[in-house]
Protein backbone atom coordinates (compact mmCIF):
# COMPACT_ATOMS: atom_id res chain seq x y z
CA UNK A 1 0.00 0.00 0.00
CA UNK A 2 1.29 3.37 -1.03
CA UNK A 3 -0.28 5.43 1.48
CA UNK A 4 -0.45 9.03 -0.25
CA UNK A 5 -2.58 7.29 -3.30
CA UNK A 6 -4.71 5.62 -0.47
CA UNK A 7 -5.59 8.71 0.94
CA UNK A 8 -6.13 10.36 -2.42
CA UNK A 9 -8.30 7.57 -3.73
CA UNK A 10 -10.56 8.15 -0.19
CA UNK A 11 -10.91 12.01 -0.55
CA UNK A 12 -12.49 10.68 -4.52
CA UNK A 13 -14.48 8.19 -3.11
CA UNK A 14 -15.83 10.47 -0.61
CA UNK A 15 -16.17 13.34 -2.95
CA UNK A 16 -18.33 10.50 -4.95
CA UNK A 17 -20.58 9.89 -2.63
CA UNK A 18 -21.43 12.64 -1.10
CA UNK A 19 -22.70 14.07 -4.64
CA UNK A 20 -21.89 18.08 -3.51
CA UNK A 21 -18.85 20.06 -3.20
CA UNK A 22 -17.29 19.52 0.19
CA UNK A 23 -14.67 22.34 1.97
CA UNK A 24 -11.28 21.34 3.17
CA UNK A 25 -12.26 21.70 7.26
CA UNK A 26 -15.39 19.16 6.34
CA UNK A 27 -13.61 16.99 4.18
CA UNK A 28 -10.57 16.56 7.12
CA UNK A 29 -12.97 15.94 9.32
CA UNK A 30 -15.33 13.48 8.36
CA UNK A 31 -11.80 11.56 7.34
CA UNK A 32 -9.83 12.11 10.29
CA UNK A 33 -7.16 13.61 7.75
CA UNK A 34 -4.72 16.63 8.53
CA UNK A 35 -6.57 19.34 6.91
CA UNK A 36 -3.08 20.41 5.19
CA UNK A 37 -2.93 16.82 3.81
CA UNK A 38 -6.35 17.34 2.44
CA UNK A 39 -5.39 21.14 0.86
CA UNK A 40 -2.04 19.27 -0.92
CA UNK A 41 -3.93 15.99 -1.80
CA UNK A 42 -6.69 18.13 -3.66
CA UNK A 43 -4.33 20.69 -5.03
CA UNK A 44 -2.46 17.83 -6.82
CA UNK A 45 -5.38 15.92 -8.09
CA UNK A 46 -6.60 19.66 -9.19
CA UNK A 47 -3.52 19.87 -11.19
CA UNK A 48 -4.08 16.85 -12.98
CA UNK A 49 -8.07 17.52 -14.11
CA UNK A 50 -9.27 14.75 -11.60
CA UNK A 51 -10.36 17.49 -8.60
CA UNK A 52 -12.38 20.55 -9.44
CA UNK A 53 -12.42 23.94 -7.24
CA UNK A 54 -15.25 26.07 -7.09
CA UNK A 55 -13.82 29.64 -6.79
CA UNK A 56 -17.42 31.02 -5.61
CA UNK A 57 -17.07 28.85 -2.57
CA UNK A 58 -13.81 27.39 -2.39
CA UNK A 59 -15.31 23.76 -2.11
CA UNK A 60 -13.94 20.75 -4.00
CA UNK A 61 -15.87 18.31 -6.33
CA UNK A 62 -15.31 15.89 -8.75
CA UNK A 63 -13.17 17.13 -11.86
CA UNK A 64 -14.16 16.80 -15.64
CA UNK A 65 -11.19 14.28 -16.32
CA UNK A 66 -13.53 11.63 -14.78
CA UNK A 67 -16.28 12.28 -17.13
CA UNK A 68 -14.11 11.50 -20.11
CA UNK A 69 -12.52 8.46 -18.65
CA UNK A 70 -15.79 7.20 -17.88
CA UNK A 71 -16.87 7.49 -21.23
CA UNK A 72 -14.02 5.43 -22.04
CA UNK A 73 -14.79 2.49 -19.34
CA UNK A 74 -18.48 3.21 -20.16
CA UNK A 75 -17.35 1.42 -23.87
CA UNK A 76 -15.53 -1.30 -22.89
CA UNK A 77 -17.82 -2.72 -20.04
CA UNK A 78 -19.90 -4.21 -23.02
CA UNK A 79 -23.11 -5.28 -21.37
CA UNK A 80 -24.99 -2.18 -21.91
CA UNK A 81 -25.59 -2.57 -25.99
CA UNK A 82 -26.17 -6.17 -24.90
CA UNK A 83 -29.10 -5.45 -22.59
CA UNK A 84 -30.44 -2.32 -23.75
CA UNK A 85 -32.58 -3.86 -26.74
CA UNK A 86 -34.03 -6.12 -23.83
CA UNK A 87 -34.44 -3.00 -21.77
CA UNK A 88 -36.39 -1.33 -24.11
CA UNK A 89 -38.83 -3.53 -24.70
CA UNK A 90 -39.84 -4.13 -21.07
CA UNK A 91 -39.85 -0.32 -20.91
CA UNK A 92 -42.24 -0.31 -24.01
CA UNK A 93 -44.50 -3.35 -22.87
CA UNK A 94 -45.55 -2.03 -19.57
CA UNK A 95 -45.13 1.74 -19.26
CA UNK A 96 -42.39 1.45 -16.30
CA UNK A 97 -38.53 2.88 -15.85
CA UNK A 98 -36.00 0.10 -16.73
CA UNK A 99 -32.77 -0.03 -14.87
CA UNK A 100 -29.50 -1.85 -15.07
CA UNK A 101 -27.29 -2.03 -12.07
CA UNK A 102 -23.88 -3.97 -11.58
CA UNK A 103 -22.41 -4.28 -8.14
CA UNK A 104 -19.89 -1.65 -6.20
CA UNK A 105 -17.88 -2.83 -3.57
CA UNK A 106 -15.61 -0.92 -1.36
CA UNK A 107 -13.64 -2.43 1.20
CA UNK A 108 -14.94 -2.17 4.41
CA UNK A 109 -18.81 -0.13 3.34
CA UNK A 110 -21.99 -1.92 2.82
CA UNK A 111 -22.48 -3.05 -1.20
CA UNK A 112 -23.69 -0.36 -3.24
CA UNK A 113 -25.25 -0.64 -6.83
CA UNK A 114 -24.58 1.31 -10.11
CA UNK A 115 -27.06 2.19 -12.98
CA UNK A 116 -25.31 1.29 -16.39
CA UNK A 117 -28.47 1.24 -18.22
CA UNK A 118 -31.90 3.52 -18.03
CA UNK A 119 -35.13 3.44 -19.79
CA UNK A 120 -37.26 6.09 -18.64
CA UNK A 121 -40.63 5.58 -19.35
CA UNK A 122 -43.94 7.84 -19.13
CA UNK A 123 -44.74 7.45 -15.80
CA UNK A 124 -43.87 9.83 -12.65
CA UNK A 125 -41.23 8.48 -10.19
CA UNK A 126 -40.37 10.56 -7.21
CA UNK A 127 -37.59 8.73 -6.93
CA UNK A 128 -36.14 8.16 -10.60
CA UNK A 129 -32.25 7.74 -10.31
CA UNK A 130 -29.82 8.59 -13.77
CA UNK A 131 -27.07 6.71 -14.71
CA UNK A 132 -23.97 6.48 -12.41
CA UNK A 133 -26.33 6.67 -9.94
CA UNK A 134 -25.89 4.71 -6.71
CA UNK A 135 -27.49 3.41 -3.86
CA UNK A 136 -27.57 0.31 -1.16
CA UNK A 137 -28.28 -2.81 -1.70
CA UNK A 138 -30.14 -4.17 1.08
CA UNK A 139 -33.27 -1.65 0.01
CA UNK A 140 -33.50 -2.16 -3.70
CA UNK A 141 -34.76 -5.43 -5.99
CA UNK A 142 -31.36 -5.01 -8.10
CA UNK A 143 -29.54 -4.60 -4.85
CA UNK A 144 -30.62 -7.88 -3.02
CA UNK A 145 -30.21 -9.72 -6.57
CA UNK A 146 -26.31 -8.79 -6.70
CA UNK A 147 -25.77 -9.81 -3.64
CA UNK A 148 -27.90 -13.09 -3.83
CA UNK A 149 -26.02 -14.15 -7.36
CA UNK A 150 -22.86 -12.71 -6.33
CA UNK A 151 -19.18 -14.09 -5.76
CA UNK A 152 -17.33 -13.37 -2.45
CA UNK A 153 -20.38 -11.47 -0.55
CA UNK A 154 -19.09 -10.51 2.82
CA UNK A 155 -22.56 -10.25 5.08
CA UNK A 156 -20.34 -9.33 7.69
CA UNK A 157 -20.84 -5.53 6.85
CA UNK A 158 -24.20 -6.07 7.92
CA UNK A 159 -23.75 -6.76 11.82
CA UNK A 160 -24.21 -3.62 12.68
CA UNK A 161 -27.40 -2.86 10.59
CA UNK A 162 -28.49 -0.94 7.66
CA UNK A 163 -30.14 2.17 7.05
CA UNK A 164 -33.78 2.76 7.26
CA UNK A 165 -35.90 4.79 4.55
CA UNK A 166 -39.33 3.19 5.56
CA UNK A 167 -41.07 1.26 7.84
CA UNK A 168 -40.75 -1.42 5.53
CA UNK A 169 -36.70 -1.57 4.85
CA UNK A 170 -34.61 -4.16 6.35
CA UNK A 171 -32.56 -3.31 9.18
CA UNK A 172 -30.80 -6.06 10.09
CA UNK A 173 -28.43 -8.76 9.45
CA UNK A 174 -30.84 -11.80 10.03
CA UNK A 175 -33.58 -10.18 7.80
CA UNK A 176 -31.68 -9.95 4.55
CA UNK A 177 -30.24 -13.34 4.70
CA UNK A 178 -33.95 -14.29 5.00
CA UNK A 179 -34.31 -12.17 2.02
CA UNK A 180 -31.97 -13.00 0.21
CA UNK A 181 -32.26 -16.98 0.58
CA UNK A 182 -35.65 -15.98 -0.69
CA UNK A 183 -34.28 -14.13 -3.62
CA UNK A 184 -32.21 -17.19 -4.38
CA UNK A 185 -34.91 -19.36 -4.58
CA UNK A 186 -37.41 -17.73 -6.53
CA UNK A 187 -34.55 -16.45 -9.35
CA UNK A 188 -36.12 -12.90 -8.86
CA UNK A 189 -36.28 -10.53 -5.89
CA UNK A 190 -39.07 -7.75 -4.92
CA UNK A 191 -39.01 -4.46 -3.41
CA UNK A 192 -42.08 -3.01 -1.85
CA UNK A 193 -42.09 0.71 -0.70
CA UNK A 194 -38.28 0.05 0.83
CA UNK A 195 -36.74 2.89 -0.40
CA UNK A 196 -39.77 5.29 -0.71
CA UNK A 197 -43.28 4.65 0.10
CA UNK A 198 -45.68 4.03 -2.62
CA UNK A 199 -43.07 2.72 -4.82
CA UNK A 200 -42.79 -1.11 -5.28
CA UNK A 201 -40.28 -2.62 -7.94
CA UNK A 202 -39.22 -6.19 -9.19
CA UNK A 203 -35.72 -7.02 -10.09
CA UNK A 204 -33.42 -10.11 -11.79
CA UNK A 205 -30.39 -10.80 -11.77
CA UNK A 206 -28.39 -11.37 -15.58
CA UNK A 207 -26.22 -14.16 -15.28
CA UNK A 208 -22.75 -15.05 -16.61
CA UNK A 209 -21.35 -18.09 -17.82
CA UNK A 210 -20.43 -19.33 -14.01
CA UNK A 211 -23.63 -18.61 -12.50
CA UNK A 212 -22.92 -15.79 -10.72
CA UNK A 213 -24.09 -12.06 -11.49
CA UNK A 214 -22.77 -9.77 -13.51
CA UNK A 215 -25.61 -7.43 -13.86
CA UNK A 216 -29.23 -7.00 -12.29
CA UNK A 217 -32.37 -5.75 -14.32
CA UNK A 218 -35.15 -3.99 -12.63
CA UNK A 219 -38.41 -2.72 -13.78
Amino acid sequence: MIQSVDRALEILIYLYKADKEMGITQIAQDLGIYKSTVYRTLLTMENRGFISKNPETDKYWLGNRFFTMGKSVEKKIGIQDIIKPYAKALRDEFNVVVNVSILERDNGEQYRSVIIVKESANSILTLSPEIGSHSLCHCSSVGKCLLAFSEDIDLSLYDEGMQRYTENTLITRQQLEDELKKVRANGYAIEKEEQEEGLACIGAPILGQNGYAVAAISM
